[in-house]
C-alpha cells in the first residue's frame, strides 16, 4: 500500500515464523526473499502477500518481527519497499537486549468462549485468466490439511475480469466449478467474493487480473467510466459510481452489469447454494472490493501517510455535483474543493483539511455530505440487487480501515476516501444503517493493528487504528449486524494470533458480542511449515472456543 518510504507493521515473530521441520541448514533473511516464497505450484508465481486481499488498511512493519516483500501491494497496486518476508530464527541472538522486548502479558484462556468460524483465503492464482483451476492436486493436498485441523472453509475471489473476460454476458465459470466441487467433497464451506475490480499490475505484482477486455475497450473511448482525480487522471481499477445508472456499457448500466454477473453466478452454482456449501457472498463495492473511493492510488504517486485526493471529476460525477448544488440553491458550489492539497499532502498543509479549515465551512459540509452520500447510495443500490440475486444467502460488504490522521480534527484521509468522519461527526453509522437495511454483514480489516506501533514509526501520521476499530465495530454492533474480519498481513506467531483473538472475542463485553467469522490471509507454503501450522491449529481451536492441551504461555 505504501511505497518505498513507508514501512509496514506485521505480526509474525521472527523466531517462530521461520521454524521448520526440515533438517536443512537455516537460511538467512537475505535469502528468503519473495522469489523463494512464490514456489507454491499454482501454475505461476503468486505473491501471497499480494494485493488482492490487503484490503484497505495501511499497516507499518518496522519493528517487531516481520518485514514485507518488495511485491506487497493491495488491489490498487500500492507496493512497498524491498524486504524479506520473514526473518530467520538465527537473527535473534542470545545477547539480545531484554529492554527491546515488550512486557510479558498473561495469555488469555478462550476455552468455553463463543465459536467463531475460521476460513482461509485461497491463493490469488488458484484460477488462471482462462478460468482454469491450476494445480488441483497440490490444492487438494493443502485443503485436506486445513480440513484436518477443523478449518470451517475457504474464501475465493471470483474475478469479473476472468469470468466475463471477452464479451458482455458471456460467462466462463468452469475453473470455479471444479474448485467448488473439490471444496464440497471435503465438506468445507465457501466464502465467495464477487470481485468487480482490477487486481495488481504494479511493481513486483505477479498477479495481474484487469477488468474485462470489453470494458477496457469502452474505457479507451470514454475514460470517464473510471474514477478521475482533479488533475484529470483516470484510474481503471474499477468503474466510477457515476455510471451506476448510465447506459454506457454496451447498452447496460454498471448496476445492470453487476446484477447480470451475480444472477449468472447464482444460477450456475445453484447446487452449491442449495446444499449449503456456499455460506457467504461478499459483494465487491469499489477498489480492492471495498466500499470506498480509490483516493490513495500508488500509480498516481501516493505514499503513506498522504491524505489522498477526492475522486469525483469524471463527467458523470461532476454533473451530479452540479445538480446537487443547484438544488441546494448555490450553483457555484457545484465544484470540488480547490484547496485540498494533493495525494501526499498533510492536513495542516491545506486550507481545506487544517484545523478550522474549509471542510467545516458551509460549502465544505455540503460537498462532503454529497461525496459521502454517493458512496452510501452506491452500496445501497448494489446490495439491494445482491439480495435479489442471492436470496436466502448471507451477504457481506467490506469497509477499509483508514486510520492515518484519525487523531486530527478533519480525519482527512477518511474524508477523501468517502467516510465523512471528522471529530464532530460519526461517519460510519450511516454506512452501518445502510448495511442493516439489507441485513448485510460488515467485514473490517484493521483489527490486529496496534496504535502504539504506528506512533513509533510514523508519529507524524497521528494514526489510531484501535480507536477506529472501536468506532466501526460498535457502529455495526449498535445496529445489530454481524461483524467479520481478516488479518491484514500474514501471521504465523502466537502474539499475532492472541491479538486477533482479543478483538474477535472482547473481554467482559456485557452483551457477549464477538466476530461472526474470521478469514485468515492466506494459504501459502510458509503457513504449511510444521511449526507455523502447529500455531495455526492452536489458533483455530481457540477461535472455536476449545480447550488446548498445552498450558497458557506468556507473550514475548
Amino acid at each position: 500500500m505504501a511505497i518505498s518510504s513507508a514501512k509496514l507493521f506485521g505480526i509474525a515473530k521472527s523466531s517462530e515464523s521461520m521454524a521448520s521441520s526440515s533438517p536443512s541448514p537455516p537460511q538467512t533473511a537475505a535469502t528468503l526473499t519473495v522469489s523463494a516464497l512464490r514456489k507454491v505450484n499454482y501454475g505461476r508465481r503468486v505473491d501471497y502477500c499480494c494485493s488482492c486481499r490487503f484490503r484497505g488498511v495501511f499497516v507499518n512493519s518496522t519493528a517487531r518481527n516481520w518485514a514485507p516483500t518488495s511485491a506487497m501491494v493491495r488491489d490498487g497496486g500500492e507496493s512497498v519497499e524491498d524486504r524479506p518476508l520473514v526473518r530467520d530464527s538465527t537473527e535473534n541472538s542470545d545477547n539480545e537486549q531484554v529492554a527491546d522486548k515488550p512486557p510479558k502479558v498473561q495469555e488469555r484462556d478462550f476455552s468455553g468462549t463463543a465459536y467463531v468460524p475460521v476460513y482461509v483465503m485461497l491463493p490469488l492464482g488458484v484460477i488462471n485468466m482462462d478460468c482454469e483451476l491450476v494445480d488441483p492436486d497440490n490444492l487438494l493436498n493443502h485443503l485436506k490439511i486445513l480440513k484436518s485441523v477443523n478449518v470451517d472453509g475457504v474464501m475465493v475471489d471470483c474475478w469479473w475480469g476472468i469470468v466475463e473476460r471477452h464479451s458482455p454476458q458471456q460467462y466462463n465459470w468452469s475453473g470455479y466449478k471444479r474448485l467448488f466441487q473439490i471444496v464440497r467433497d471435503l465438506e468445507l464451506k465457501l466464502q465467495v467474493v464477487t470481485s468487480f475490480h482490477k487486481c495488481g499490475g504494479n511493481i513486483g505484482d505477479d498477479v495481474h487480473i484487469p477488468l474485462p477486455e470489453w470494458v477496457t475497450l469502452i474505457g479507451q473511448s470514454n475514460p470517464d467510466i473510471f474514477f478521475t482525480d482533479r488533475e484529470g487522471r483516470h484510474n481503471p481499477e474499477c468503474l466510477s459510481w457515476g455510471i451506476d445508472k448510465e447506459r454506457v456499457l454496451r447498452g447496460r448500466t454498471a448496476v445492470e452489469v453487476y446484477f447480470d454477473y451475480m444472477r449468472s453466478f447464482r444460477v450456475e452454482f445453484d447446487e452449491f447454494f442449495e446444499d449449503g456449501v456456499i455460506s457467504e457472498i461478499e459483494i465487491g463495492l469499489g477498489p480492492c472490493g471495498e466500499l470506498r473511493y480509490p483516493s490513495y492510488p500508488a500509480k498516481h504517486g501516493w505514499k503513506y501517510p498522504g491524505i489522498g485526493e477526492f475522486q469525483c471529476y469524471d463527467r458523470y460525477f461532476l454533473r451530479s455535483l452540479k445538480k446537487a448544488a443547484e438544488m441546494r440553491g448555490h450553483s457555484f458550489w457545484g465544484r470540488g474543493p480547490d484547496n485540498a492539497g494533493s495525494y501526499n499532502s498533510q492536513p495542516h498543509e491545506t486550507r481545506f483539511f487544517c484545523d478550522g479549515g474549509d471542510y467545516d465551512s458551509y460549502y465544505g459540509r455540503f460537498f462532503l455530505n454529497w461525496y459521502s452520500q454517493v458512496l452510501v447510495d452506491h452500496g445501497d443500490r448494489i446490495l439491494s440487487l445482491a439480495n435479489l440475486a442471492f436470496e436466502g444467502t448471507s451477504i457481506a460488504a467490506k469497509i477499509s480501515g483508514i486510520h492515518w490522521w484519525y487523531k486530527t480534527a478533519s480525519h482527512a484521509a477518511e474524508l477523501t476516501a468517502g467516510f465523512y468522519n471528522p471529530c464532530n461527526r460519526d461517519g460510519y453509522t450511516p454506512i452501518a444503517k445502510m448495511l442493516k437495511k439489507h441485513e448485510v454483514a460488515l467485514n473490517f480489516t484493521c483489527v490486529e493493528l496496534r496504535t502504539l506501533d504506528q506512533h513509533e514509526d510514523f508519529p507524524e501520521a497521528l494514526a489510531d487504528p484501535e480507536g477506529l476499530v472501536w468506532q466501526v465495530l460498535n457502529a455495526a454492533w449498535d445496529v445489530s449486524i454481524p461483524v467479520a474480519s481478516e488479518n491484514a498481513l500474514p501471521c504465523y506467531d502466537r502474539e499475532g494470533y492472541n491479538k486477533i483473538l482479543e478483538n474477535a472475542k472482547p473481554l467482559n463485553d456485557p452483551d457477549g458480542r464477538h466476530l461472526s467469522a474470521f478469514t485468515y490471509l492466506r494459504l501459502s507454503p510458509v503457513l504449511m511449515e510444521n511449526h507455523n501450522f502447529m500455531e495455526f491449529e492452536r489458533f483455530v481451536k481457540r477461535m472455536h472456543g476449545e480447550a488446548i492441551s498445552d498450558p497458557p504461555s506468556f507473550s514475548e
